[in-house]
């Protein structure tokens, strides 16, 4: 393993975990790949969340200007699959604290718990495990910005771009490892379908 892990350390982590699975899988939304990723079944394991959180904390801390705030300096995510990465970032950088949004049914709206909010002029580097589309990571930017926080970085272990991923503009983007987008087809054209090749439902 690198002092920085390579996009084939990652990988490699993520299939030994199963984070990362090739076969037949169908989703959710209807909709059938030959791929399924989620980054978080590699942080349950302990050795390899260490590997990747700390990876991503040095490419943070080679920023001269985020390296000189990290004793204020906030981890925020914006769901519960960021947490791991967002905890094991802020052990490695020792920064301030760590915290996150949420929906719920009594507010479906991306919301921060109350005592758990932004401070006006808050430092804060956004985290996640992976960015697809970039919406939900928006969002989050869009709230932070509500409570008047300063968002200085946004940090990925994987970055997954489709030709519609949303940019952030200026804002400097850490990651991991970059990845081909994952390929979909609807049912009807389907090639493993058509083979015959069982398919695994995908929950979420």
């Amino acid at each position: 393993m690198h002092l920085l892990p390579t996009k084939d350390d990652v990988e490699g982590i993520l299939r030994e975990t199963g984070a990362l699975r090739t076969g037949h899988f169908v989703y959710p939304n209807g909709l059938h790949s030959n791929e399924y990723l989620q980054v978080p079944l590699a942080m349950r394991y302990y050795q390899h969340a260490r590997t990747l959180s700390v990876g991503l904390s040095r490419l943070l801390r080679a920023n001269p200007e985020i390296r000189a705030i990290i004793p204020q300096l906030s981890i925020v995510t914006p769901a519960t699959g960021g947490l791991p990465v967002a905890y094991g970032v802020c052990e490695a950088l020792r920064a301030h604290r760590v915290y996150w949004a949420e929906e719920d049914d009594a507010n479906p709206a991306l919301h921060f718990r109350q005592f758990i909010e932004p401070m006006p002029g808050e430092p804060v580097v956004l985290v996640d495990d992976i960015l697809r589309s970039g919406e939900k990571l928006t969002v989050m930017m869009e709230l932070l910005h509500s409570w008047r926080a300063n968002v200085v970085a946004l940090a990925t272990v994987v970055y997954q771009p489709n030709p519609r991923t949303r940019t952030f503009g200026d804002l400097p983007f850490y990651h991991l490892a970059k990845f081909d987008a994952s390929h979909f087809t609807e049912a009807a054209t389907c090639e493993q379908c058509r083979a015959g090749v069982p398919a695994v439902q995908v929950w979420v």
